[in-house]
């Protein structure tokens, strides 16, 4: 075997040995959420662009923002749209 493909070979195994080693991934330090909590969609304010293109629903009225979300769903449907 030639010096160079022996050195190749060697590392070569390194690597493969050193991909086998898997590490343990746990979170260091306290591991608790320390974000702002998420709400839920309809307990936010309605944005001006969804007011200013005809939205009928208001914060925390949970029925008008699902109706909101049907309609807007009809508009992105190319054949609704386009009339076929």
């Amino acid at each position: 075997m030639r010096p160079a493909t022996a050195i190749v070979a060697v590392v070569l195994a390194a690597f493969v040995l050193a991909a086998c080693g898997e590490r343990e991934q746990v979170a260091e330090g306290k591991r608790t959420y320390q974000g702002k909590r998420d709400t839920k969609s309809w307990d936010n304010e309605p944005l001006d662009y969804a007011l200013n293109h005809g939205s009928k629903w208001s914060k925390g009225d949970e029925a008008g923002w699902e109706q909101q979300i049907k309609q807007r769903q009809l508009t992105q449907n190319e054949y609704q749209r386009i009339g076929r």
